[in-house]
């Protein structure tokens, strides 16, 4: 099942890379990713995760941020990422890769940030893929979570059904909730989606006039304690 949703989902992306809706993903997440990215706080050297980075714009205004650190963008698309390897050639500090979250290709405890912008609803498993990205975060990481599509917003429950491809309905608290993590808080960000001729007329219609509900969860990684040994 999750073999065959990740191609599905490699292949609807590809279709969206292809019809050139990549580039309008910026318009579409920034009002609601610039307070994140301001929460983030983000230091020279950090080296940051970008899950599910489609054509990369969000990537490269973390890179303007991080120029002594590394910012990594990952999209389950290998036609997104042709398309984010082309429009970043002046960010020497990015790199691009194809990948999906549930087996992320980067090594443990590497990151000190990562994020992902209305992506996680699409991940075949979702605790997998948190799982994964605790893995490749250092301890006292972050991971930053930017979705409209969750069961405490009935506004977009729609949305599900007008999406060629499956999607998860995640619940805002119990489902992201980990022992593994010290600290998860949310917020929650009002805005209104503009939608443009690439959306679907059904999803213009029914939620062109609605102002969403995005919410951003951040999970902390536990640090490791240092256990001080007596000397003789």
């Amino acid at each position: 099942m999750t073999e065959s949703h990740t191609q599905n989902l490699r292949e609807e992306f590809n279709r969206w890379a292809e019809a050139g809706r990549g580039e309008g993903m910026e318009q579409d997440h920034l009002p609601i990713t610039l307070p994140v990215l301001e929460k983030m706080s983000l230091e020279p050297t950090d080296n940051v995760l970008d899950v599910g980075c489609g054509s990369g714009w969000l990537s490269r205004r973390i890179a303007e941020k991080v120029p002594q650190g590394r910012v990594v963008g990952m999209d389950v698309s290998d036609q997104m990422v042709r398309v984010a390897r082309r429009t970043s050639g002046e960010h020497h500090n990015v790199l691009y890769v194809t990948g999906e979250v549930g087996e992320i290709p980067w090594e443990t405890n590497f990151f000190t940030q990562a994020i992902s912008v209305e992506s996680a609803y699409y991940w075949p498993d979702p605790a997998a893929g948190l799982q994964e990205i605790f893995r490749v975060l250092r301890p006292g990481g972050k991971f930053w979570m930017l979705i409209n599509y969750y069961r405490d917003n009935p506004h977009c429950h729609q949305w599900g059904a007008l999406l060629a491809v499956k999607t998860h309905l995640l619940l805002a608290d119990a489902e992201l909730a980990s022992r593994k993590w010290h600290t998860s808080e949310w917020w929650t960000l009002h805005h209104r989606r503009k939608h443009t001729q690439a959306d679907g007329f059904a999803m213009r219609r029914n939620f062109g006039l609605l102002r969403p509900k995005a919410r951003c969860w951040c999970m902390a990684k536990r640090r490791e304690r240092v256990i001080a040994r007596k000397t003789a």
